[in-house]
């Protein structure tokens, strides 16, 4: 690996619970790095599950799968020299730990990103109808509602979109991506 991708390159993980902010501020943060000149691709998980997973349910086991292959592909784009910002639940401690320990072992960076936003602001937002098919009973399984979030401990920062907006949370990651140096 050249000295120029270990630098440029770099996983974003943004972590929280369903209709937390994490893609919308994504999206916002790629289109700021885009402008300054980095190579930056985002994996998002709705479309990963459609594409990469498809056929996996949201058992722990499939979802621990799903983090574990997204990961991969992070890894894979970082060590090339590409900022990839993954906006993806992943509810399990130990799976997103695993990520990080894989990006650590290629000399990747990685940086965990909480997207703090309590379940009611989330359940009002419900950008997918995802909290109303739960409370109509049409569905189970729901992270933070009836499926577990653990919430990670030490994340590299920790954003609450209900208290700022999309371009002030945007602002908050790129400032510690130019801190690091990664940006």
């Amino acid at each position: 690996m050249n000295q120029e991708n270990q630098v440029t390159g770099a996983t974003i993980w943004l972590t929280g619970l369903p209709s937390a902010g994490k893609t919308t501020i994504a999206y916002e943060l790629a289109g700021r790095l885009r402008e300054e000149g980095h190579r930056v691709e985002v994996l998002d998980g709705d479309e990963i599950r459609t594409f990469l997973t498809a056929g996996l349910g949201f058992s722990r086991e499939d979802r621990h799968t799903n983090v574990s292959r997204i990961g991969f592909v992070a890894d894979l784009l970082a060590r090339n020299g590409v900022k990839t910002l993954v906006p993806v639940i992943a509810p399990y401690a130990d799976s997103r730990e695993a990520v990080r320990g894989l990006h650590h072992k290629s000399g990747a960076a990685y940086i965990e990103v909480h997207v703090a936003t309590p379940v009611e602001v989330c359940s009002e937002r419900d950008v997918k109808g995802l909290y109303a098919k739960q409370a109509a009973g049409e569905l189970s399984g729901l992270t933070g509602v009836d499926d577990p979030y653990e919430e990670p401990e030490s994340p590299d920062l920790r954003i609450e979109s209900h208290t700022q907006s999309v371009q002030e949370s945007a602002a908050a990651l790129h400032a510690l991506l130019a801190e690091r140096g990664l940006a």
